[in-house]
């Protein structure tokens, strides 16, 4: 998932976008980027690689000599991005957070009507030329972006900065989100709510799936009303987001807390302390800890926020360095104990068990009973850049190794009643050689959020869609 933020501003917007933009680094791993205008009405974009290093040690040289009053800036999980268009709707500069899953089928129809694609990295189409390619087919933007909504499978939130203002995309599923917020003499819109506090900006108000507004220094003017069918995306809240952003009005912290406390209202083992996988399965363990009377303590512990998260990274190598290099246990609150170790979530599995584990019972760990906030992951997201493929995922890999081979006929290893299920999460536990596994239910999950079932994103759980794919 790809992080958004964009700012119009009475005087220079330059270091709102720059710190604004920063606040979504937990975002991606792989590019940052910003687009302003110049003096001359023109966008100019910037593209650093951030594989390696950080937004703000990347961006910081030279942001103080620039001067604009319009901007928008992105924290991206694969392509290089803002890019920027000279159009038939004049120059503009755009970016974008989600997924096109029909992305090949578009980019063939749109080569045969004679458009030449010119952002290619590592032999793939950036997503976010093929947006805009798609928009520049309308009458005009707004006309442009709904159309490219009618073509696309997936989801697509985004921002199209031109010289008179920022135009304010949202999903129509709603899986990703946007926010307006506001102070005196600037109005910004991110995909977080956590940039806005430290930059003095108010939530002014949460932009509704497939609404459309323009932000410029006269106001906020609506385009297109939202249809109000949210479906935003549940791992936001579980994984995805910072703890001090809020979704919908809901806290990613305080969401984390509840999916603890859930999680031991059904526990009955026998434990001496309860601990957190560092970052996202911290606020997990406290709720955890509170409810169940246990101590809270920090046998992992992560060394800087130099390291970034190991799930998102595209190359399983890299991953694995990440999750060997970030966490350090800590053997003298290890040693002898036996833990419940709280985890946002048990993606492919490998991190876990060759890594977390291993370091815990390095340092002397007599038990490791394993909770992770949400149910297993059973399909691969169709909405946003993270697991690619079943065969990645580790209640998929059970599943085969029980049956014999892949099936698609998954629905009794998705009752927590069933004997299927119980099978398969006794494989997982013997695979990561934890002493017990429990997940969360996903009934407690939805109420540890408090956003209806109904209005929800639970596809990589289920396997049921929030809209067209």
């Amino acid at each position: 998932m790809s992080g958004l933020f964009g700012v119009v501003s009475d005087s220079n917007c330059i270091s709102s976008l720059y710190y604004g933009t920063d606040y979504h680094s937990h975002l991606g791993t792989e590019y940052g980027g910003i687009a302003f205008i110049d003096k001359d009405g023109m966008p100019v974009k910037k593209i650093h690689d951030i594989a390696n290093s950080q937004f703000k040690s990347k961006f910081y040289e030279g942001s103080d000599e620039i001067k604009s009053n319009l901007g928008i800036g992105v924290i991206s999980d694969k392509d290089p991005q803002p890019l920027s268009f000279e159009s038939k709707f004049g120059p503009f500069a755009i970016c974008c957070a989600g997924l096109v899953t029909n992305k090949d089928a578009l980019v063939k129809m749109l080569i045969k009507k004679g458009i030449s694609f010119g952002e290619i990295d590592h032999g793939d189409i950036n997503t976010t030329e093929l947006v805009a390619y798609l928009i520049n087919q309308g009458n005009n933007i707004i006309d442009g972006i709904e159309k490219m909504y009618d073509k696309i499978n997936g989801s697509i939130s985004l921002l199209l900065l031109t010289k008179k203002g920022i135009y304010c995309a949202r999903d129509r599923n709603g899986v990703t989100p946007l926010v307006i917020g506001r102070k005196e003499g600037e109005t910004a819109i991110a995909s977080e709510t956590c940039s806005f506090p430290n930059l003095g900006f108010a939530i002014k108000k949460f932009i509704d799936p497939g609404e459309i507004v323009f932000i410029s220094r006269k106001g906020i003017e609506g385009k297109k009303e939202g249809n109000h069918l949210n479906k935003i995306c549940a791992f936001l809240w579980i994984y995805t987001g910072f703890p001090a952003s809020s979704y919908e009005g809901i806290n990613v912290e305080k969401v984390r807390e509840n999916s603890g406390g859930f999680l031991a209202k059904r526990d009955n083992v026998e434990i001496d302390l309860v601990s957190g996988v560092p970052d996202s399965g911290t606020a997990h363990a406290i709720g955890y800890a509170m409810e169940s009377g246990k101590p809270f303590r920090r046998v992992l512990l992560k060394y800087t926020p130099g390291y970034g998260r190991s799930y998102t990274p595209l190359t399983q190598d890299m991953r694995d360095r990440i999750a060997l290099m970030k966490l350090i246990a800590n053997e003298d609150i290890t040693e002898g104990n036996r833990i419940v170790l709280c985890e946002d979530s048990i993606v492919r599995g490998t991190q876990l068990k060759n890594f977390t584990i291993t370091k815990l019972k390095n340092a002397g760990a007599k038990e490791v009973h394993v909770r992770p906030g949400c149910p297993p992951l059973m399909f691969p997201c169709i909405y946003n850049l993270s697991t690619r493929s079943i065969h990645e995922l580790a209640a998929r890999k059970a599943i085969r190794a029980l049956e014999g081979k892949d099936i698609e006929e998954v629905s009794d290893y998705l009752d927590s009643n069933s004997v299927k299920y119980k099978k398969m999460i006794n494989w997982i536990a013997k695979d990561l050689g934890v002493t017990s596994l429990r997940y969360q239910l996903i009934d407690d999950m939805v109420e540890a959020i408090g956003v209806p079932k109904d209005r929800l994103c639970l596809y990589c759980w289920m396997g049921k869609s929030s809209g067209k794919i």
